[in-house]
């Protein structure tokens, strides 16, 4: 009858490990101890432990936790890099290279012992492809794009708002922001997703974006959604999910 979902991570682990302690805590008072809890992607860059973040998860799906994860625009980042030294994506129209500190490539390489700087891709790469287990990469490129549950699609970026679920294409699904957050009108679902950072968690009436910036040091946030009312979990308990005004 509920779900939690977590927001765009970043190699916050320190983040992370609270906001399922707010998730066991809220799990504790309502004595549902096997509901899901998603996290919807973006595991890397810019925060200090992408390495610890992406072990954690792994753990705790090892040891049965009901967590589920879906991959994000840096994970693929990161495994493009690690795996065939891909240091651009199309997406990034300023150009900048994974190893730019806007994007945070370096930091994630930091938190598996790799120095690396941005234009020094060769050498950052051949570091990256020894350090990086193998487990960490298949983990990231397994995860699936989208999770569905009941009403509610779960997504890193948003969707193209009138293409059905089985024709969106990858790039749109972990990159999508034209033509999908200025979308108001009506959607089969509704749609929960990350990937553009707010100063809170916003419900627009058809979607619920719950990136609010871990990444730049911000807090990361944990939805819960029961009986299709959604809240914000909290240290001191749920609280209020803020819904845009549609003028």
């Amino acid at each position: 009858m509920r779900i939690y979902a977590i927001g765009d991570i970043h190699g916050q682990l320190d983040m992370l490990k609270a906001a399922h302690a707010r998730i066991d805590a809220d799990k504790e008072r309502v004595g549902d101890h096997d509901a899901r809890v998603l996290h919807l992607g973006d595991y890397v860059d810019r925060g200090p432990d992408s390495a610890g973040v992406i072990q954690y998860l792994m753990d705790g799906i090892d040891e049965g936790k009901p967590w589920r994860v879906i991959r994000g625009n840096h994970d693929r980042m990161f495994t493009r890099f690690v795996r065939h030294g891909i240091a651009h994506d199309d997406h990034i129209k300023s150009g900048k290279s994974w190893l730019h500190p806007a994007l945070g490539g370096t930091s994630t390489l930091a938190s598996y012992g790799v120095e690396a700087e941005d234009g020094a891709f060769e050498i950052a790469h051949m570091r990256a492809a020894k350090a990086v287990p193998e487990a960490h990469l298949d983990f990231i490129e397994n995860a699936p794009l989208t999770y569905a549950w009941g009403d509610y699609l779960f997504v890193h970026a948003g969707i193209q708002p009138r293409l059905p679920v089985e024709r969106q294409t990858e790039d749109d699904l972990i990159w999508i922001r034209e033509g999908w957050l200025d979308y108001h009108g009506p959607l089969p679902f509704t749609v929960v997703h990350g990937h553009t950072a707010l100063d809170e968690a916003t419900h627009f009436g058809n979607r619920i974006d719950i990136d609010t910036g871990a990444g730049y040091g911000r807090p990361l946030t944990v939805l819960v959604i029961e009986n299709s009312h959604e809240q914000i979990v909290t240290e001191t308990g749920r609280a209020h999910l803020t819904h845009a005004n549609p003028g």
